[in-house]
């Protein structure tokens, strides 16, 4: 097993080796982690996170989405990429569909209203923002015919385009539980579509991680009828539960009629 596993560590030791002479941003790899990284082990590969910060495996990831022009048409329209932001050590990963105006402006998932509503979510559920972590499964925002507002969902093509980019962080940060926010998550990260009446509230598996479904925060912002809150509210209930976290009475209570 050990021998298996020094390939991949090799690798990572290689790709830390040419960020700590290249220098410029962090997360950097000192002399003294590369050292002890290089002594013998025999880990299990299930082990390689303990062994080097997500943060380093994550960053080459983010410099290639940030120079990413897959779709021609993003790269030209957009003002940056959304990698993702959070804990990359994270229990908890929430997923959206693509970046929006304010995201797009920003370089940050969810910053929009619908983005301080899921903050709101997160805190009520007992986590800081910073303690999850939250991605789309488009890096551009799509783009929009000029002149025009709002935004339009992801095309098939762009979706099956960049996701290979959501696999790898989800690869690398191993969450116990994914959020699927709205159909789109859903098409991207099971492959199916379907009505969000049909698929929330129960538990599916994304390469046997549990996934929940629900319904993306802008469904909220539209409806504000207090049981539809509470139907996102009851799948954060669970997610609690799944991650073993507890649930105090008045938390179970929000949205009740």
């Amino acid at each position: 097993m050990a021998a298996e596993f020094s390939p991949a560590l090799d690798l990572v030791l290689d790709a830390l080796q040419q960020m700590r002479e290249r220098g410029g941003k962090l997360p950097r790899a000192s002399r003294v982690s590369l050292t002890e990284l290089r002594r013998p082990v025999a880990h299990k590969p299930t082990e390689l996170a303990s062994l080097v910060d997500k943060a380093a495996l994550l960053a080459p990831i983010q410099a290639r989405v940030a120079v990413c022009v897959k779709c021609p048409h993003l790269a030209a329209s957009r003002t940056q990429t959304v990698f993702g932001v959070g804990n990359p050590d994270a229990e908890l990963m929430f997923i959206g569909e693509a970046p929006g105006a304010d995201e797009d402006a920003r370089g940050e998932p969810f910053v929009g209203r619908a983005g301080q509503l899921l903050t709101k979510i997160i805190e009520t559920m007992g986590f800081a923002r910073s303690e999850v972590y939250i991605a789309n499964v488009l890096k551009c925002r799509p783009d929009m015919p000029r002149g025009s507002s709002g935004n339009r969902p992801p095309t098939p093509d762009e979706m099956q385009t960049c996701l290979p980019y959501l696999a790898e962080q989800i690869d690398i940060i191993q969450p116990k539980v994914l959020v699927a926010l709205g159909a789109t998550a859903v098409e991207g990260l099971l492959g199916t579509r379907g009505t969000m009446r049909e698929m929330r509230g129960r538990w599916h598996s994304h390469h046997e991680t549990p996934l929940m479904i629900t319904y993306h925060p802008s469904y909220l912002l539209r409806n504000q009828a207090p049981s539809e809150k509470r139907k996102v509210w009851e799948d954060m209930l669970q997610v609690l539960e799944r991650l073993e976290r507890p649930i105090t009475d008045k938390q179970r209570n929000y949205f009740r009629t």
